[in-house]
Order: C-alpha cells, then sequence, then structure tokens
C-alpha cells in the first residue's frame, strides 16, 4: 500500500488565491513606489515654480521700495552698516558676475542676495554671499546676459541673434523632466526659445551662448539648468 504523499502538510502548494493575493499585494507595492516617485517629481516642480515666482517678486519688491536693483544697489553699504564692508554695487543698471559665482563677497550677482536678506525679502544671513539652493540641491542665482559691458547673448536660439542680455534667474541642477514641466507650466516648452532657456549641464556651469536645441528629453536622469528672462 503507497504512502500518500499529498495528505503530508510539508508538502501542500500555494493555492491560486493565495497566488492571487501576493500578486495583488505586490501590485500594491509596487504602485505605491510609483506613486511616490510622482509625488517627488510633483513636489520638485513646484518648488522649481515657486522659486522662480518668489525671486521676481523679491526683486520686484526691492526695485519699487528701494528705486535700485538689489546687488547693483550703492546706497547698500549706507542702508545696512552691518553689512560686510564694499557690498554695494555701482548703480550702473546691470548685475555683473555669473549666476554661479563662488568665493567671498566680490561681485554683484553675489550682493543681490545679501541686499534683499538685509531687506527682508528673502530668507538668510545678509553677511553670506552664498546663493540659496533649489530642491535638487542646484544652485539658484542671478545674472545679466554674460556679464560684458553692455551685456551680450546667451542662451540663444539656434546660437545667432535671439538670446537673453538683461536680467535672468537661473536654477541649476533640475532633473530634464521637471525642467521641462516648468518651462511648459511658465512658457512655452521649448528649450531655446521664449522667456525660458536651458542648457544641458553635469554641474552648475557658467551660461553658455547656445541654449540646449530641440527639445527636452524625459529620461529623469539628465541634469539642466534653466534661466527665466525678465
Amino acid at each position: 500500500m503507497h504512502e500518500d504523499l499529498t495528505a503530508r502538510p510539508g508538502n501542500r502548494g500555494f493555492t491560486l488565491v493565495e497566488i492571487a493575493i501576493v500578486l495583488v499585494i505586490i501590485g500594491l507595492l509596487l504602485g505605491g513606489v510609483f506613486k511616490g516617485q510622482e509625488m517627488i517629481t510633483q513636489g520638485r516642480i513646484k518648488s522649481a515654480i515657486n522659486d522662480l515666482s518668489g525671486i521676481t517678486a523679491a526683486y520686484y519688491a526691492y526695485l519699487d521700495r528701494y528705486k535700485a536693483l538689489p546687488g547693483d544697489d550703492s546706497q547698500a553699504n549706507a542702508r545696512w552698516p552691518a553689512l560686510p564692508a564694499n557690498a554695494s554695487g555701482n548703480s550702473d543698471g546691470t548685475i555683473s558676475g555669473a549666476y554661479n559665482a563662488t568665493g567671498a563677497a566680490a561681485i554683484e550677482s553675489q550682493y543681490f542676495w545679501m541686499h534683499l536678506r538685509a531687506a527682508g525679502l528673502v530668507t538668510g544671513s545678509a553677511a553670506s554671499a552664498l546663493q540659496p539652493l533649489n530642491a535638487a540641491g542646484g544652485i539658484l542665482g542671478v545674472q545679466t546676459g554674460n556679464g560684458a559691458i553692455p551685456p551680450g547673448e546667451v542662451l540663444q536660439s539656434n546660437g545667432a541673434g535671439t538670446g537673453f542680455t538683461g536680467f535672468m534667474i537661473c536654477s541649476s541642477g533640475l532633473s530634464d523632466r521637471v525642467a521641462a514641466a516648468v518651462d511648459r507650466q511658465l512658457d512655452d516648452g521649448i528649450p531655446n526659445t521664449g522667456s525660458i532657456r536651458a542648457q544641458l549641464t553635469a554641474s552648475p556651469d557658467p551660461i553658455q551662448t547656445a541654449a540646449m536645441s530641440g527639445s527636452y528629453t524625459d529620461t529623469g536622469t539628465s541634469l539642466v539648468t534653466i534661466c527665466k528672462a525678465l
């Protein structure tokens, strides 16, 4: 007489119902992961838009209150004696220096933040010349054209004659997905036309002559610097 092996508890297999339950749980977990990633992306898009809007509002508030450009204001040291020495601009109507200038406070694109902080229009210590960071860890900065006198064009469309020469706000280190969404929501969604232009970058780089051509990729991994002209 043969022993009925199927009767042993240790040999019992999964039923179709149990397998279905496991698959449902796995699906829920994967759905939660993807949903979480999408929420993070949407949060960074919203944060990037708020950064550009907030800096724009602070810039105009300073201009309206003091009748001078933050960073270019020649009366800043007199207005706020607690500022580091020589933290005033030259009131020539432009903001000199690159958006990602580093080192001791020695250039107007860094004074910009000191002046806004001293005026209470953005948070942070007015003694610091460091630019704030965006949600991706990139630099938020400002510059006027290419920094020359008179300012030359940067981020040109197709490399000729249609770039930015005036004041602009830049945000570096954004993923291509976030940058594209910001451009679509605030402008035309094209990286080399309109009031928002972009360039591919592996790290915060000086703004180049030509903007990124074609269209944004959507890999979520390419790093992009976007600049918004005012």
